[in-house]
């Protein structure tokens, strides 16, 4: 690389006038780990207004490639955030697969056919870049006067909870201090220290396999495609997986079983045998990085505790196949940020915040559910199930209805939130894509696009209809949209379908809360209401 990212400090250590209080400063949110989902976690609260503070043990973005693949979805939350245009500009564009059975391809498939979408199916960027980004969007948050501060090398020691605050204790280069917050956004990763000091653990499953991830550097003429190979040549019985990334950088995993030397394979001089099966003896690359992991499949049993809530891997794992990881992690702060808002701002009871945790645990099911799939069809447990599986791989070559039994890795998809609480009335005559519990779909409008034009709170969108809301929603906090059909099909499509006309309420995390096909306002203000936990269903 032409500069490693990676190795400067960021954020570095800076003494803070809170260390030399004599009783702890108390602040509205503390995030544990400036980690991606933690930075835009903050980033989300400043840019609203909500002071917060972010505590990280590191001063720097992570080491090593680690999660790339960003989804559409990501990319429309980051688009708020105000980082998408970089990521989308650096990262590696693609929405096309591949799969391969020992020596020959099956088939490809498409990620996102229809046109009409600002942003594309998948980015691939290296974590450290995005890391970068997010630093520097919150750098010039704080150079707009946001209130938020962001502190390397603090380290949380110990955390105690009471009824209205949460207490830290934390270690620095000049000694420990204490801090109180009224609410806590654990995103400190899979081994999350919160997690254990809370005496918390995850439930679900581990998978008896391992894989390495290599970071090459190389010129090489693969296209921009996710390559999954099945028993391929250079390394027989398992599975592979490659994936191109900014700089000549490509991701390359290898599945090796489940009874290894993790330390021998992880050596340079085997990492490069194993390169050279793969790629040829006379192609030339540089290794940069490597990893061994293994798949998990798990989650805590619930995401707030008290005054503590858990975000991203602290709270869930799944396995890399199908990039539920990050992603989801992302859709965690989507779904969590607006609600901590209003809760602070005394706009909603606290009991808003139990249905963070009723709806991302839903996601986090439905995550773990597609992941333990796609790990039971990549790494067959017996004899019969390998034969089944292989079987399939050949008939998929000649059957094109065989092929959605393949399972290389579901890739992610934005959640919608079937059966949450917040859900308000719907009308089953407008397309199901976006019923209640369903994140808005992007389309083109006549200038700009559709999630653009949408913002950071409620919303209601009214499509072709002669309502005149502004005086009936007055002093709710929810901005009226209207908006034509006539601006363009797949506006029309995606948000009338044959319907005439349309009502959308919208939430702050751009999910669909309840719907009609007329303005009712007794309507709205109840759905309005029930979304933000102040009256049930």
């Amino acid at each position: 690389m032409a500069r490693k990212i990676f190795e400067i400090p960021l954020y570095p250590y800076r003494r803070h006038p809170d260390q030399d209080e004599s009783t702890p400063v108390r602040h509205p949110v503390i995030v544990i780990g400036a980690g991606p989902v933690g930075l835009a976690a903050a980033i989300d609260l400043g840019q609203q207004g909500v002071p917060v503070v972010v505590l990280d043990d590191n001063d720097k973005v992570s080491f090593g490639s680690r999660a790339i693949c960003f989804s559409k979805r990501t990319l429309e939350i980051f688009n708020r955030l105000g980082c998408a245009s970089e990521m989308a500009r650096k990262g590696v564009q693609w929405d096309t697969g591949r799969v391969f059975f020992r020596d020959r391809e099956i088939y490809a498939f498409r990620l996102l056919e229809e046109t009409g979408h600002k942003f594309p199916a998948f980015i691939n960027l290296q974590q450290y870049y995005l890391e970068e980004y997010l630093v520097k969007r919150l750098r010039a948050l704080q150079e707009e006067g946001r209130p938020i501060d962001l502190r390397g090398r603090n380290k949380v020691e110990a955390i105690g909870q009471h009824d209205d605050h949460v207490t830290l204790e934390i270690a620095t280069p000049d000694g420990p201090y204490n801090l109180e917050a009224e609410w806590i956004i654990a995103c400190d990763g899979a081994a999350s220290p919160t997690r254990r000091m809370l005496g918390m653990d995850f439930v679900g499953q581990v998978f008896a396999d391992n894989f390495l991830i290599a970071d090459v550097v190389m010129q090489a003429g693969f296209p921009s495609e996710r390559w999954f190979w099945f028993d391929p040549p250079f390394n027989r019985g398992q599975s592979a997986l490659l994936h191109k990334q900014p700089d000549n950088l490509w991701r390359i995993d290898f599945q090796l079983g489940w009874d290894i030397d993790r330390e021998e394979e992880q050596k340079p001089e085997k990492v490069i045998r194993r390169l050279r099966a793969m790629l040829g003896e006379h192609t030339k690359f540089e290794l940069e990085w490597v990893s061994i992991y293994t798949f998990q499949c798990r989650r805590m049993e619930h995401f707030r505790h008290g005054r503590v809530l858990f975000a991203g891997d602290a709270a869930h794992q799944v396995s890399p196949f199908g990039a539920r990881g990050a992603n989801s992690g992302f859709q965690d702060i989507d779904n969590l940020v607006w609600k901590l808002k209003l809760v602070l701002g005394g706009k909603a009871p606290e009991t808003l915040l139990d249905s963070y945790d009723h709806e991302r645990v839903m996601a986090a099911d439905e995550n773990i559910l597609n992941s333990t799939r796609s790990t039971e069809f990549i790494t067959p447990k017996t004899e019969t199930s390998r034969i089944f599986r292989d079987a399939v791989l050949d008939l998929a070559e000649r059957h094109v209805p065989v092929r959605p039994m393949i399972n290389t890795g579901r890739l992610s998809v934005p959640a919608i939130y079937d059966g949450s609480p917040l859900n308000g009335p719907d009308s089953n005559v407008l397309p199901e894509s976006l019923r209640p519990g369903a994140p808005a779909v992007d389309a083109p409008l006549s200038e700009g696009w559709l999630l653009d034009r949408l913002g950071n709170g409620f919303q209601l969108l009214l499509i072709d209809t002669e309502a005149v809301p502004e005086k009936d929603l007055s002093g709710l906090g929810i901005e009226p949209v209207a908006l034509s059909a006539d601006e363009s099909p797949e506006f029309a499509e995606r948000y009338l379908g044959e319907a005439g006309q349309a009502v959308y309420l919208l939430r702050p995390d751009q999910h669909v809360a309840a719907r009609w096909t007329v303005y009712e306002p007794e309507a709205v203000i109840a759905a309005f209401r029930r979304a933000t936990a102040r009256e049930e269903a």
